[in-house]
């Protein structure tokens, strides 16, 4: 029987580990590997010309590293439901490959897919490459429902085996026994778009910060695996201000559009820390990245509502403000605190921010100062932030505003100590916001505060060339601490759990208190009683 398979890619746009492009090729007669893209959806779609841009990098990538296989990326424009049914009948299509997606969407997508496959006689192979784990057998150990507290979900992954180590590369051989025939007019047919193509306007578009694409990927991680005494003495590194710049060695974008294999990730800081260390147990710290990705990932696996507030079994129902025109400010990086304004102004920018300024600008956004729901900073984080994954994103906001995971609503950031205790020069703030770049340091955070000669020797006068503080920090945290505080009252009450027990049975770790790293949650809600 001849074996014609189609190798589907969506988001593990890799040839190291890729577990379901492994099972395309193994014997079969021909493989075509294919990205599906819709221009239609992609002038539709919440996603910027940052995070487009990398994707397409990352494909042309994938195309290039094929062609060095004499093989090719077939882009096909449409809906993989309309596209198909073409495909399967034009190529003779036996076998259809890809990679599991653990995500509501993906899921329904998928079953959908493998359905219509099924009808036409393709047989369907799935492989899970995107998480470490399996997200279900997590579930079934908490008794089949998600952990909602992170450390409850440490104590069940410390039950578990290790991770499925990753596979090699796909190599020239591989593909010499399956070789698919390119027609000389393929790229009429299945080229990458270009940005042009899917409708953005790239006159005076800036060169890109983070490139896309497995190579660059890999490139990355030897860096980052490069710096070995920090690997092997890793605690939690102190943040300074080169810190909130991008990094040559940093890798979340690529986890996410899966141009590295989080497993290869996983055990190449594994074995590099056993080997310097000469201990087989490296600590938590050092894989903090990946396991707070499988922990939102996991609780949101059967969560179609985990993006939303209404209907979301596991979110606080807070009573948020409507207001587009503050939304807008905090968006375009016009609030008037300089902190704040110059972080949005980065990820608009470069699509990167530091986790850090991502904790200052989302609860500011929510509980800290404006006061409006986390879901429409989820969405902008989703149009902008390269890294960007519908799990983690809406799992970060729904953590960062108090809504669910992590209930210390007592604790907020101020937007103007918060930055000058990580930037005390200021540097970062005159980097993205260069019309205060003459501000003094004593002022550089609250320019407001400086004396009208300071303002007009700076050639930056407040409320002129730069706005006003668009709120009153120090009474708007405070109303919206008792606003949180009469929310979790009703819900306590509703409950049947005391307020100041909440309260004690949360500490304040002392890392989180200095921004250090994630805290670990001691209690959370589910949809029926708490844990």
């Amino acid at each position: 029987m001849v074996v014609n398979s189609v190798h589907w890619f969506r988001k593990g746009l890799r040839l190291h580990d890729n577990p379901a492009l492994q099972e395309a090729l193994n014997g079969a007669d021909t493989v075509r590997c294919v990205y599906i893209l819709d221009p239609w959806f992609a002038g539709s779609a919440n996603v910027g010309i940052n995070r487009w841009r990398f994707l397409l990098e990352s494909l042309e990538d994938l195309d290039s590293s094929l062609r060095k296989l004499n093989s090719r990326l077939f882009v096909v424009r449409g809906q993989p439901t309309d596209v198909f049914p073409r495909l399967f009948k034009e190529w003779k299509v036996t076998r259809l490959t890809f990679e599991y997606d653990p995500e509501p969407y993906g899921k329904e997508r998928d079953g959908a897919i493998i359905k219509m496959a099924h009808e036409f006689g393709v047989e369907t192979i799935v492989r899970n490459s995107h998480t470490l784990y399996n997200l279900d057998r997590i579930i079934e150990m908490n008794n089949n429902s998600p952990p909602l507290t992170f450390k409850r979900f440490q104590t069940i992954v410390n039950r578990l085996e290790l991770p499925r180590r990753p596979l090699p590369t796909i190599t020239q051989q591989q593909m010499d026994r399956c070789r698919t025939q390119i027609a000389e007019n393929h790229d009429q047919h299945y080229s990458i778009p270009s940005l042009e193509e899917l409708g953005f306007k790239t006159e005076g578009l800036p060169p890109a910060v983070w490139h896309g694409g497995e190579s660059e990927a890999l490139d990355r991680l030897n860096k980052h695996l490069d710096r070995k005494v920090w690997v092997a003495n890793f605690e939690h590194p102190r943040v300074n201000t080169c810190s909130l710049f991008a990094s040559p060695t940093g890798l979340s974008p690529y986890l996410r559009f899966g141009c590295l294999s989080c497993r290869v990730f996983y055990y190449n800081l594994r074995e590099l820390y056993m080997k310097l260390r000469k201990r087989c147990s490296p600590p938590l710290s050092l894989f903090g990245q990946l396991l707070w990705r499988e922990f939102f990932y996991t609780a949101a696996t059967n969560n179609p509502n985990f993006d939303r507030m209404e209907g979301n079994p596991i979110c606080v129902q807070i009573p948020w403000d409507q207001n587009p025109e503050a939304l807008a400010k905090w968006a375009e990086g016009r609030t008037g605190f300089p902190w704040i304004d110059a972080i949005m102004t980065q990820l608009r920018q470069e699509g990167w921010i530091h986790h850090l300024a991502r904790h200052a600008v989302a609860c500011f956004l929510t509980r800290g100062d404006l006061w409006i729901s986390w879901e429409s900073g989820m969405k902008v984080f989703e149009e902008l932030l390269l890294d960007a994954d519908w799990s983690v994103n809406a799992g970060s906001w729904m953590w960062l505003s108090c809504s669910a995971f992590f209930q210390q609503f007592f604790h907020c950031y101020c937007p103007v100590g918060f930055g000058r205790r990580t930037d005390p020069s200021g540097d970062y703030i005159r980097r993205y916001i260069p019309i205060l770049k003459d501000y003094p340091n004593r002022y550089i955070y609250e320019p407001w505060n400086a004396p009208e000669s300071v303002q007009k020797a700076a050639n930056c006068v407040v409320g002129v060339h730069y706005p006003k503080p668009m709120i009153n920090h120090a009474e708007g945290s405070r109303l919206n601490i008792e606003r949180m505080k009469q929310v979790y009252q009703q819900l306590s009450h509703y409950r049947g759990l005391k307020l100041n027990k909440i309260c004690s049975l949360v500490p304040v770790c002392e890392t989180f208190q200095t921004g250090l790293c994630s805290p670990t949650v001691e209690i959370c809600y589910k949809s029926s009683s708490p844990t």
